[in-house]
This record gives C-alpha cells, sequence and structure tokens, in this order.
C-alpha cells in the first residue's frame, strides 16, 4: 500500500480517467474531498441506487436512485448492480452499465462514493480502478467530529465508530490511504493521485 505523494512535490499522476473509488468512515472528510473532486469537470459522480427514504432536498436520479426494497432486490437478482451491500439496515448498489461504460473512458472519470463492503466486491471483481481509503488521524478525532455535527444520538455514533474500527481495518484494499487531518490537504492529495 502507498502513502499519497507529498500536497507539495508537484508530481502527480497522469490523468486516465476510468474509475476511481473513494472509501471511508462515517466523518472521515469522504463526502467533502468528492465534492471537491467533482468542481472539475472530467470527473462525474457514480449515481447508487438505495432502498433508503430521500432527504430533504434529494433528487432522484441526481443524488440516489431511490427504490423500494422489493424493487431493488429485483434488480440485484437480475445482476444490475456490480456491486451492491446492506449498510445501517438499508441497501445500497452501484448500477452496472453506467459503470461499465465509465470505465473504458479515458477523457472522463467516474467516482464512485461507496463503502468498504461494495469496494471489496469491486476488488473480487477485478473491477480496474483507483482505490482510495479517507481515514480519519485517529478513532477518538473521528467521536470528536461525529459529536460536533450535532445530528445523531449517542447511540447512532457508538454505532458509527464500531463500523468505522472494522472499516479502518479492510484500508489493505486500498491503493492508496489518505489520512485526513487538514482537508485542504487531502483533497490536493486526492486530486494529485487522480492526475487531476
Amino acid at each position: 500500500m502507498s502513502r499519497p505523494p507529498p500536497a507539495s512535490s508537484g508530481g502527480g499522476a497522469r490523468f486516465r480517467g476510468g474509475l476511481a473509488v473513494l472509501s471511508g468512515p462515517s466523518g472521515s472528510g469522504k463526502t467533502s474531498i468528492c465534492k471537491a473532486l467533482l468542481e472539475d469537470p472530467k470527473v462525474e459522480l457514480s449515481v447508487s441506487a438505495t432502498t433508503r427514504r430521500p432527504r430533504s432536498g434529494e433528487v432522484h436520479g441526481t443524488d440516489y436512485w431511490f427504490h423500494s426494497v422489493d424493487e431493488f432486490r429485483r434488480m440485484a437478482a437480475a445482476g444490475e448492480f456490480v456491486e451492491w451491500a446492506e449498510v445501517y439496515g438499508n441497501l445500497y448498489g452501484t448500477p452496472r452499465r453506467p459503470l461499465e461504460a465509465a470505465a473504458g473512458r479515458s477523457d472522463r472519470l467516474m467516482l464512485l462514493d461507496i463503502d468498504v463492503q461494495g469496494a471489496a466486491q469491486l476488488r473480487g471483481r477485478g473491477i480496474a480502478a483507483t482505490f482510495l481509503f479517507i481515514a480519519p488521524p485517529s478513532i477518538e478525532i473521528l467521536r470528536r467530529r461525529l459529536d460536533a455535527r450535532g445530528t445523531d444520538p449517542p447511540e447512532t455514533i457508538a454505532r458509527r465508530l464500531a463500523i468505522a474500527q472494522r472499516e479502518m481495518e479492510e484500508q489493505r484494499l486500498y491503493d492508496h490511504v489518505l489520512v485526513n487531518e487538514r482537508l485542504d490537504e487531502t483533497i490536493r492529495a486526492a486530486r494529485s493521485l487522480l492526475g487531476l
């Protein structure tokens, strides 16, 4: 497993397009990093399917493809997902067709924001991608970040921390591990690794 080049090295990877997988525990900064990468016009987000209910302002087909459990299971049985998993009691999956189309492109990069289970499935299927894991500096710092959000009760935070601990143990699946101490530096390192 390699570490990212220093942000100041200036010698990033050449842009290759294709696929990039980002995973990391809740509170690691993964969503903020994805948003920053999507500012580049060459980058597009893979829209995942889910059975969870839409949050305020979320749009079907833009944020997620929202499906009933029965419809999602029918699609999974038909092989319409390249990977899928149950996370926090909801089903999430990556639609196969857009992913296959993006894999062969050298002018665009499709970004997949998926959990460790999904990344392991992609690895197991031999999907060619750059795999990036976004890690917090420590579990204690992650706990403080989740507390600071003020959105989850203590039992939810405890569950997220237990899952984060298991996810941290799977870093070996990834090509690069970015320890997110300073968000701006982590974004620069991710851009460099992806040739952006």
